[in-house]
């Protein structure tokens, strides 16, 4: 079980374990509520509990000692956590079956109110052709207004049936939009608005799978230095607000072809194309002095002013043959960089 929990703690697309402390804590609360031990409310108890979600724990609260499954989820798709995102997409791809079950159902239906029709047309035309002679004014009267009548009802029915279609086009447009909103809420950091590590895993599979190939683009990595202990002695809500600033910092400092996504806590990635080392290492120099000239602040008016400095590891794709080697590139050299204070960018391999 440590490993499930390991897993959806890690939130986010972070790689890094969750503190074994903040685990007992989970567990142990999701154990006095009698729930179930599955991925997405580990993620969801973690987010109330150790993310500090005051709404979120709320919520939770006031569904009591037993939570139903089904009423953890609602809350979960409501918070758009990303352990549930699969659950959402689930119930619309389902509901757009169900609709399309009953749109089919109903053009069966029209259809055959147009074969009773045809039929009643036949038969009064052959009527109509045998007894030229025969047939009195009642009877062809007669005849005339059971045609009418049948057509009247497959007008009505036309008519209610594209009603219906009407109603379901919106209804499948908005559960488009519904879907589309959930695939870009899956690959998006909800606290800097920037993609996460599922969609630089993206971005790389498009990068790499490219008839071109992949060479000729620089994968940076950017760790803030000592960001858990910054949390620890400000708080979460410094430290969130401190990755928008950086976030906003980094925004205005690459072109808006430029891909850059936050892939861990205290990590950001940066995908560029057609740059040589030298280019990348020049612009990897350009961020870390950015943020150490800018990233200045203080938790309260009381506290002394303190700053940011950040590690960078530089990795091209031209020597890596897919997306995972790039990546574990970048990393040994971030690690590279984290080991030596000195030159805080190192570049793989040089």
């Amino acid at each position: 079980m440590s490993t499930a929990v390991a897993n959806a703690l890690n939130g986010r697309g972070a790689i890094r374990p969750a503190p074994a402390a903040d685990v007992r804590k989970v567990v142990q609360h999701m154990m006095r509520l009698n729930v179930a031990g599955l991925p997405r409310n580990y993620e969801l108890f973690h987010e109330a509990l150790i993310g500090l979600s005051a709404g979120l724990a709320q919520d939770i609260a006031a569904l009591g000692p037993h939570p139903r499954q089904e009423a953890l989820d609602e809350i979960g798709l409501r918070y758009r956590l990303i352990g549930h995102y699969g659950l959402a997409d689930d119930r619309s791809r389902n509901e757009a079956s169900r609709m399309l079950k009953e749109t089919a159902e109903r053009l069966a239906e029209g259809r055959l109110h147009h074969q009773a029709f045809a039929r009643a047309c036949e038969a009064i035309l052959k009527s109509v052709s045998d007894q030229q002679d025969q047939q009195s004014l009642a009877d062809f009267i007669a005849e005339v207004e059971y045609l009418s009548a049948s057509l009247s009802a497959v007008l009505a029915a036309e008519r209610t049936i594209g009603t219906r279609l009407e109603e379901d086009i919106e209804r499948l447009t908005a559960l488009e939009r519904g879907i589309s909103a959930v695939q870009a809420a899956a690959i998006t950091d909800k606290i800097t608005g920037l993609p996460n590590r599922l969609g630089l895993n993206r971005a790389l599979s498009d990068l790499y799978g490219q008839e071109e190939g992949a060479a000729g683009s620089a994968l940076i990595v950017v760790d803030i230095d000592d960001f858990k202990a910054l949390n620890i002695r400000y708080g979460m809500q410094t430290g969130n607000k401190l990755l928008k600033k950086l976030a906003s910092l980094f925004r205005k400092m690459v072109k808006k072809s430029d891909f850059i996504a936050r892939t861990e806590a205290d990590e950001f990635a940066f995908l560029f194309a057609n740059v040589r080392m030298q280019d990348a290492l020049a612009i990897a120099e350009r961020l870390r002095s950015s943020v150490e000239d800018n990233l200045v602040f203080a938790a309260s008016d009381t506290s002394d002013a303190s700053g940011l400095t950040i590690s960078v590891g530089v990795a091209l794709s031209g020597d890596a043959a897919t997306p995972g080697q790039l990546q574990a590139n970048a990393r040994v050299a971030l690690l590279a960089a984290q080991t030596n204070p000195r030159q805080p960018v190192q570049a793989f391999g040089r």
